[in-house]
């Protein structure tokens, strides 16, 4: 479920990437075009727009490893209003190795808890396979807490980009 989430309230929420929508008063052509004429207006970001998706991006001489990019999605609602749903993320290679890694980690830990299930029912020692389990947690909370401190690092720039889309959607 997707909830409203406030720009000042970005940092505090659970999500590792963040996720708002809006309701506007204009028709879906309108933020489209005004995100058109940003693009072509300015050079401090990068704004791909793919059908009713608008991607907005920093430039690469200022990217670093957790640097954000900005997904919006503009949907017509009503014949006169638009909502956008927008998301903060990584760069989609990132985010995809990030995630490979929390499969990794989640398939070791069920192929180390069956190891272990399977030598405590032939009442064989278990310990090395119990502990295995419980590292795979260790890892897994230390994946998150890498993706929180990256997403920290990256919050000064997720405030740049929210700003662009705040100025670009009040040039309407």
């Amino acid at each position: 479920m997707q909830a409203d989430i406030p720009h000042k309230d970005i940092p505090k929420t659970i999500a590792l990437r963040p996720r708002f929508q809006r309701v506007l008063g204009f028709q879906k052509e309108r933020i489209i075009e005004a995100f058109q004429e940003a693009k072509s207006n300015q050079k401090e970001f990068i704004v791909t727009l793919v059908d009713d998706h608008i991607f907005i991006k920093l430039p690469k001489r200022i990217q670093h490893y957790w640097s954000p990019q900005l997904h919006l999605e503009v949907n017509d609602e009503t014949s006169e209003t638009s909502k956008i749903y927008g998301l903060f993320g990584p760069n989609p290679t990132v985010w995809t190795m990030f995630m490979f890694l929390h499969f990794i980690v989640a398939t070791m830990f069920f192929v180390f808890g069956i190891w272990a299930y399977t030598n405590w029912s032939l009442e064989k020692d278990f310990a090395i396979q119990v502990f295995l389990t419980l590292f795979t947690v260790v890892i897994w909370f230390t994946l998150y807490f890498f993706g929180r401190m990256g997403r920290l690092k990256g919050k000064p720039q997720m405030h740049h980009l929210n700003d662009f889309m705040e100025r670009t959607l009040e040039s309407i």
